[in-house]
């Protein structure tokens, strides 16, 4: 395929990742979660060989490293994002545990009887239930935004579904089902013109395009460090300081007081009054080195790079009339994700067949059972390609692709 000239080679990539490179998985379920190269395992390794103590609780050096290091993975993790202030940057476990942190305490703090939640209809139940809950226990209305078949929702479509009422806009940046983008600065502006809130769900954008939150002007943004090559359990909400200073703790434990006596508490500031607990700094080591990688490869070449592979399976099932991609027709609009059916064939036996030619997809509702059934679905498959993968990869999937409907007793 021409026009694609890459940086690195697909060798240089490969020998960083120890599961794939040793293993001979297609690992086709990126948007599930992320391989780690060695410098993140190396990273945490090193951390809890040599760093490891109870970060900002001790005034010994092993301690005051530990918290050095977790520092150092929040001072990262702003400037990856172009966040204003490092301490607009709040770790959590995941994505999902920062959008709960949005919902209880801005959501259940200010949000009222009669007030509008609008909510995509295809978010991960992640940005979907935290704001269903909220709905019912406050009284307010839960509205849906809608997509077309291909997953767009034009800008027009967002100002019609925008009222005077609306307090809160929960929204994708890219659907982890469709791959597609939401034009998220121009949804923003017409949001905060009316008063809304906007609560970003960066899961599927932050590892593959780059992010700048002063740019895009929302107001919360959630990701995950599984998802961009870091260890599971470290995750981060972006927020703006106005609205962090003034909602209440959604963990109420250690080290986020300043002072407590049998009465009552005074609260750390932002971000510590969020952070509850003994932290993951072990996590938060690893999701510095992530970024570093990322930013060693740069994101010219993964977008480059996944664009190359996701043409890549377009132009091999183009031909085959019972492959169906869901969605746009435009590879350049999946982002690296192509869900799909074929025909007569269920998508959990589409995925147990793959896996027998050690090709790993996955099948199901994709955590997005909504979206699905507007699709008119009850599942799907889906093959998610990250800049790790090679065409030899996606070459055995489209041929293992085309070879079902046979293995099923279809003939062709």
């Amino acid at each position: 395929m021409k026009n694609f000239n890459f940086k690195y080679s697909d060798n240089d990539i490969r020998k960083d990742f120890p599961l794939i490179s040793q293993t001979g998985l297609a690992y086709l379920d990126n948007a599930a979660t992320s391989q780690k190269p060695y410098s993140v395992l190396e990273a945490v390794k090193n951390y809890y060989e040599k760093e490891n103590a109870n970060p900002m609780r001790g005034l010994y050096d092993l301690s005051i490293r530990a918290t050095e290091a977790y520092e150092k993975a929040r001072k990262m993790a702003a400037e990856f994002i172009n966040s204003p202030e490092t301490h607009n940057i709040i770790f959590t476990r995941n994505a999902s545990e920062s959008l709960n942190l949005v919902a209880y305490s801005y959501g259940m703090e200010f949000i009222k009887e009669g007030d509008e939640i609008l909510v995509s209809i295809t978010e991960h139940h992640s940005n979907l239930l935290p704001w269903q809950y909220v709905a019912k226990k406050k009284g307010a209305v839960l509205r849906f935004l809608e997509c077309e078949s291909d997953g767009n929702i034009s800008l027009e479509t967002f100002k019609k579904a925008i009222t005077k009422n609306t307090k809160i806009v929960a929204i994708t940046h890219i659907s982890n089902v469709l791959g597609r983008k939401n034009p998220i600065k121009e949804f923003t502006k017409e949001a905060h013109a009316a008063g809304a809130v906007v609560v970003l769900d960066g899961a599927q954008s932050v590892p593959h395009i780059k992010i700048d939150v002063k740019d895009l002007d929302i107001d919360f943004l959630a990701f995950s460090g599984h998802k961009m090559l870091a260890p599971m359990g470290i995750g981060a909400l972006y927020g703006k300081s106005e609205l962090l200073e003034k909602m209440p703790p959604f963990l109420y434990g250690g080290e986020m007081i300043e002072s407590v006596n049998r009465d009552f508490a005074v609260f750390a500031q932002v971000p510590h009054k969020f952070e509850a607990g003994t932290v993951n700094a072990g996590g938060a080591v690893g999701l510095t080195a992530a970024i570093e990688y990322i930013n060693k490869i740069g994101f010219d070449e993964i977008e480059a790079r996944e664009l190359y592979l996701t043409k890549t399976v377009f132009d091999e099932c183009k031909d085959e009339e019972h492959v169906h991609i869901v969605g746009s027709q435009k590879p350049e609009e999946h982002h690296g994700i192509i869900t799909f059916t074929v025909d007569d064939v269920h998508p959990h036996d589409i995925a147990q067949i793959l896996s027998s030619e050690n090709i790993a997809v996955r099948a199901g509702h994709h955590c997005a059972q909504p979206l699905i059934n507007h699709l008119g679905m009850m599942s799907a498959a889906r093959a998610s390609l990250a800049f790790y993968n090679t065409r030899d990869e996606v070459l055995r999937f489209c041929e293992a692709l085309k070879g079902l409907r046979k293995k099923m007793g279809y003939g062709r």
